[in-house]
């Protein structure tokens, strides 16, 4: 198969879909891997690392999609890329398509074959493909809303930690008992924060109140409470997350004035809708902005500011399916795992993807229909 490797055109996207020793065994397994010219820089890698093993290196990204019957990225295609794409080509990425109307017509109209990361599920039910991501934005949520509570950057003016004879700061993670919120909880926790869990999960708030020993104060989801605790909290972390579907809006437009002036939320499901109704996508140039007095940090790529690590880290959860669907081609591939059909979101203008057909009320395909 021939697989192309595109540059990330999502405004400071620094990730690459294929590190160099990762598209070294697309090639050692006999495919053709195409690299666009500079494509790895951001991560690290210039084009001499991909020609020593093996990759052909193109100069743009028109020559890629061309060329490619398999496209491994990183990120969503953007509008510039529709046009690119082209019936039975298969696209290997993530697609947040729910919080995307255009892309979902984009890939239904180019009749495309969309396999996304971001559903695709292991043996045990979990989401391998997401799970490095949501490990590392679980992280750098509390990183970058530690930052953004500084008083030069908008906020309080709270030590996370606090300090001897003065209380740490309120974190309250919104989906806690997740990849995303347990990462942050851990975070929050090794700073010194005062930590809130909030899940509908009682058998993993069960596991955390375990874990931490009571230095986590963990709460079932009701809107009343998340109206409660934001109230206190100087930091909050949206995580809650419905795989495939649009993120639940747990904290209503009329919570924030609630809020303390000052207080940072981190909108981490920014990506699929957002966990606050007044959030918007911003992006790593310009990554917040201030509603009510609240400052909202909402960037979509959150890994794509740390490419050493979250290109690795994703490379190595999608490289087994991608290896998959190019030895055995994408019909084998999907009907002999379960969890990487579920990946299937468009084949070939239908809609394969129930959660999200169901959001815009368009017609539905089972998989196993088109297989």
């Amino acid at each position: 198969m021939k697989i192309g490797v595109p540059i990330e055109i999502k405004k400071h996207e620094y990730r690459v879909g294929l590190a160099p020793h990762h598209a070294a065994a697309y090639v050692k397994a006999g495919h053709e891997v195409y690299i666009q010219h500079d494509a790895g820089v951001g991560s690290g890698y210039d084009d001499e690392a991909y020609k020593a093993v093996g990759c052909k290196i193109l100069p743009t990204i028109e020559d890629v999609y061309a060329k490619a019957e398999m496209i491994i990225k990183v990120k969503e295609p953007l509008e510039p890329e529709y046009k690119l794409m082209r019936e039975g080509q298969i696209l290997y990425t993530y697609f947040h398509l729910a919080a995307d109307k255009a892309l979902t017509k984009a890939c239904l109209d180019r009749k495309v074959i969309a396999i996304a990361y971001e559903t695709i599920r292991d043996k045990k039910g979990a989401l391998p493909c997401l799970k490095p991501m949501s490990e590392i934005a679980g992280r750098l949520s509390v990183q970058e809303g530690a930052k953004y509570l500084e008083k030069p950057f908008g906020g309080r003016g709270c030590l996370l930690g606090g300090v001897t004879g003065v209380l740490p700061a309120n974190v309250l993670v919104l989906g806690g008992a997740g990849v995303v919120g347990r990462n942050a909880v851990a975070m929050a926790v090794g700073l010194g924060a005062n930590v809130t869990a909030v899940d509908v999960n009682l058998d993993a708030l069960t596991e955390m109140d375990t874990r931490y020993a009571g230095r986590v104060h963990t709460l079932y989801s009701t809107d009343e409470a998340v109206r409660e605790e934001i109230a206190k909290a100087d930091l909050v972390i949206g995580c809650a997350l419905i795989p495939g579907a649009a993120t639940p809006q747990l904290i209503r437009k009329e919570y924030l004035p609630l809020m303390k002036k000052g207080a940072v939320i981190v909108d981490v499901a920014i990506d699929q809708g957002g966990t606050c109704q007044t959030s918007h996508v911003t992006y790593h140039d310009n990554p917040v902005f201030e509603e009510q007095g609240v400052i909202h940090y909402c960037v979509g790529n959150m890994p794509g500011a740390v490419p050493c690590t979250s290109t690795l880290a994703l490379n190595n959860a999608t490289l087994k399916y991608g290896l998959a669907i190019a030895n055995k081609g994408y019909r084998a591939a999907l009907k002999e795992d379960p969890g990487l059909k579920l990946g299937l979101n468009a084949h070939l203008g239908k809609l394969t993807c129930k959660p999200v057909a169901d959001l815009y009320k368009m017609e539905y395909t089972d998989p196993d229909t088109v297989l």
